[in-house]
């Protein structure tokens, strides 16, 4: 097991569950990052007692300065300092982060040679080629916090030959829209949109699972952490988020991992691999379920899942671009100047428009990003 870990986005619901790990497990915090939510991190501050902290808010890292003066932490401010944080040198850093922020801390942890807990899947989505060839040169590992990608690095565990994987199998809850059809969701609100059934997750990623558009991430993030072809990953919507994604191999055995809808379980994993410890988490009990059901997605009103295959597919800075598209548009919806299916035409608009480049650089990746989160706004304000 790890002894230090630092976590970016620690007031997040991801980061809140990662501190309740550590504590479990009595790991050093060395650093901790947030955007703006001082409170909670002052908290943790205090409790923790990390070397640095950094807070993306200039006004708001000035504020906490003067409340953890009385603490050895020093506190940062800006994308500067949270990639400073990123690379504090803790043996793991988790990083929860939202969206295509998350990319940056990332690259600054694998340069300074820390193992990498992703619960970020824009660093992989957005900048795949550049990062996974990194860790490769720095000999660092990237362990999944995603619950489906860490069911499936799981259920993986004793396959020593690639050859023997058949096809990876991403289960989706379906969010709270499954079974409608497109002209349903034409005037649908952001409280409707919010309404996850089985996870309790901040408002950009309640909105990513209601178009589906979470799923094509995934899709795209499975394929970097696994080295396989859009094709040989299949997602099924599985309602009951029990069964959380599945291995078939080439004899037609299918492995799967199940549990408690509890992220819990993939962040211990991640900090402790390959031990397994006591966990916070409650036991699954499959008769208090009764049945699990397992359905087709409707590809035809959730176009977002193969929007995102078709980028993953085309490669270079398509799938940066379909994720700056979605980043605006959830933004937009959320604050209620588009509708909600105004999301998928606007990652449909940026993969017929986005730049092409097969051999990218991570400034490539940000200008991409840039230049699509513009045309968004164009597109629809």
């Amino acid at each position: 097991m790890i002894k230090s870990l630092a976590v970016l986005g620690s007031t997040g619901s991801i980061g809140v569950q990662a501190l309740e790990v550590a504590r479990l497990h009595n790991l050093k915090i060395e650093a901790l990052t947030v955007g703006s939510r001082i409170d909670i991190l002052e908290n943790q501050i205090r409790e923790f007692l990390p070397a640095v902290a950094a807070v993306a808010d200039e006004n708001a890292a000035k504020e906490l300065r003067i409340k953890v003066a009385d603490t050895p932490t020093k506190i940062l401010s800006g994308a500067d300092g949270v990639a400073e944080c990123a690379a504090c040198g803790a043996e793991s850093v988790l990083n929860s982060i939202v969206g295509i922020a998350g990319l940056a801390p990332t690259v600054a942890a694998i340069e300074a040679g820390s193992d990498i807990a992703l619960a970020n899947k824009e660093t992989l989505v957005a900048g795949g080629k550049f990062v996974m060839s990194l860790a490769k040169e720095k000999g660092v590992s990237i362990l999944p916090v995603d619950s489906e990608h860490s069911a499936i690095f799981q259920s993986l565990q004793g396959c020593a030959d690639k050859k023997q994987i058949k096809k990876l199998i991403l289960t989706a809850s379906g969010g709270p829209f499954f079974g409608r059809k497109k002209e349903e969701l034409e005037n649908v609100t952001l409280e409707q949109a919010l309404n996850h059934p089985n996870w309790s997750m901040g408002a950009k990623i309640t909105i990513d699972s209601a178009t589906m558009m979470n799923k094509g991430l995934e899709l795209i993030e499975a394929a970097w952490l696994f080295d396989m072809p859009a094709k040989d990953i299949d997602i099924v919507v599985h309602r009951q988020s029990i069964v959380h994604s599945l291995v078939e191999y080439s004899d037609n055995s299918v492995i799967a991992q199940l549990g408690v809808p509890d992220m819990r379980i993939p962040i211990q994993y991640a900090l402790t691999y390959p031990d397994r410890f006591e966990s916070p988490v409650r036991q699954l009990d499959l008769t208090e379920f009764g049945t699990l059901t397992f359905e087709k997605p409707d590809y035809e009103t959730f176009v977002c899942i193969n929007l995102c295959r078709r980028s993953f597919e085309k490669g270079g800075l398509y799938p940066a671009a379909v994720n700056a598209a979605n980043e605006k548009a959830n933004e937009l919806f959320r604050q209620g100047k588009i509708g909600f299916l105004d999301i998928a035409r606007a990652v449909s608009h940026a993969l017929e428009t986005a730049p092409q480049n097969d051999d990218y650089s991570l400034g490539d990746v940000f200008e991409t990003d840039r230049l699509i989160r513009s045309q968004t706004e164009r597109l629809f304000l």
